[in-house]
């Protein structure tokens, strides 16, 4: 059930807001848990089971985990539950991968498993992951009742699609919150923000990215390459950090506070400092539980490369099981290493409009590798974009750019860059504050105004696809 669905906007989440601000305080989690059981099982009735008996090993792992702490059982038991959470994540996501490959490689008879993916698997598996192991650490205290436990992995906010909250992130709002009605009336204009950012760009640019993704070699020309290229980075990013302020309003309304996710990452000068402002959440999940734990860059610089290479290579696979997600993901790892071996040095010399271009460049490249649905055609938009693909066609791109795609990608390309709060801020600092006082309402205004156009494209019926629905 995605936000952006008349079921979830027009129907469960007035019933839930309803029901969460009449009950008593003490029945307010049990509330909570339970309308978000039923957000999870309305799209994945058949893996509800599943999701709560792996939630119960998380629980009874780390109460052991808890219980043994400081001897040898304690790390045991975490190991064993980390590989029951990472063998149900490979079975559920990648065992039709692995077949697939080995069958490419010439293992005839070797039958595929046609297995369905659980809707958020990879985010909820990082969620447990990362509770178990901050149990095991100390950073996170053990959940007795374990109800504040299954409310924290079935959180319908970040239960789908991130972004992937840790557990000492909330504890104590687990335990005990107060929504006040400036924190509530934030909520409200975050997730009204975040639902212009999907419906409104997103969706736009949309239907011009999957067109010219779409065509064969014989009709992609570059100019309409490139277009699609850029229709898709603004997708992707709108899209996604859309969804985020979506999830961090709803989160607000219930009074938890959520980190952020996106930092405006096309406006970086580096690959190293994209990867600080892109999905922060994931970035620092393995930066935490995998690229320390590693060794981090405390060694000699081959082995802070092979980390890189590692965690890039399983940042890729972790985003799809496809060949295209694990070139993405060592393409990102070799420009990182690519900077920490020199380049980043050279690259802090100059200009800093070059230094942004030829980040958003790399980033955008690595994107038709994300976007392509198979290395061959990966490729073939690859070689269309250097000019060596069809014919121009200027006539036919002038038609696909329709106002309403023109306004997109402008908003798009603003809304990509940190102009408008940098606006908000020197404005603040010469007394005009739009965020209160008597100028609050313009912002107010103009939000109620993105809401009521995010509803009508709803209600419309228009192109909504969802790029992280199956993560």
């Amino acid at each position: 059930m995605p936000f952006t669905e008349p079921a979830f906007l027009f129907w469960f989440l007035p019933a839930t807001l309803a029901g969460y601000f009449l009950a008593p305080a003490r029945l307010r989690n049990l509330l909570l848990t339970l309308a978000s059981f039923l957000f999870y099982a309305a799209g994945e009735w058949a893996f509800v089971g599943w999701l709560l008996g792996s939630t119960a090993v998380t629980y009874l792992v780390a109460r052991g985990i808890d219980a043994w702490r400081g001897r040898p059982a304690a790390r045991w038991l975490l190991a064993l539950g980390l590989v029951v959470d990472l063998v149900l994540l490979g079975w559920f996501k990648y065992a039709g991968f692995g077949a697939r490959t080995l069958v490419s490689l010439g293992l005839a008879g070797l039958s595929v498993p046609s297995i369905a993916l659980p809707l958020g698997i990879s985010f909820f598996t990082f969620h447990k992951i990362s509770y178990k192991v901050d149990v095991f650490r100390g950073t996170a205290e053990v959940r007795k009742d374990p109800l504040d436990l299954l409310l924290y992995i079935l959180f319908f906010p970040q239960l789908i699609a991130g972004p992937i909250v840790r557990y000492h992130d909330i504890a104590g709002e687990l335990l005990a919150r107060r929504v006040s009605s400036a924190d509530f009336a934030e909520g409200v204009r975050r997730f009204a923000v975040g639902f212009a950012k999907k419906m409104l760009v997103a969706n736009t640019v949309a239907v011009v990215a999957d067109h010219m993704f779409s065509l064969g070699p014989e009709r992609l020309d570059a100019a309409g390459a490139w277009l699609g290229l850029v229709c898709y980075a603004i997708q992707i990013y709108f899209d996604f950090s859309g969804y985020s302020d979506m999830a961090i309003g709803l989160a607000r309304m219930f009074g938890f506070h959520f980190l952020e996710n996106f930092d405006h990452p096309y406006y970086s000068r580096s690959i190293t400092e994209f990867w600080r402002r892109w999905h922060i959440s994931l970035s620092r999940w393995f930066r935490d539980y995998l690229y320390v734990p590693l060794g981090g860059n405390r060694g000699p610089p081959w082995r802070t490369y092979l980390n890189l290479s590692v965690v890039f290579l399983l940042c890729g696979l972790w985003h799809g099981a496809s060949w295209t997600f694990v070139l993405w993901g060592a393409f990102h790892g070799a420009l990182l290493i690519v900077e920490r071996a020199g380049w980043g040095r050279v690259l802090a010399r100059l200009p800093v409009g070059l230094q942004h271009l030829q980040t958003v460049l790399w980033v955008a490249l690595g994107w038709v590798l994300f976007r392509a649905p198979t290395l061959p055609a990966a490729g073939t938009y690859f070689r269309a974009l250097v000019g060596l693909g069809a014919p121009s066609d200027l006539v036919g791109l002038a038609s696909t750019v329709t106002p309403a795609v023109a306004l997109a990608l402008t908003a798009g390309v603003i809304g990509s860059t940190p102009f408008l709060r940098q606006l908000r801020e020197r404005r603040a600092a010469g007394g005009l504050d739009l965020a209160g006082g008597g100028a609050g309402w313009l912002r107010d205004a103009a939000v109620l105004g993105l809401l009521f156009l995010s509803v009508l494209q709803v209600a419309s019926g228009t192109y909504n696809p969802f790029i992280y629905f199956r993560f």
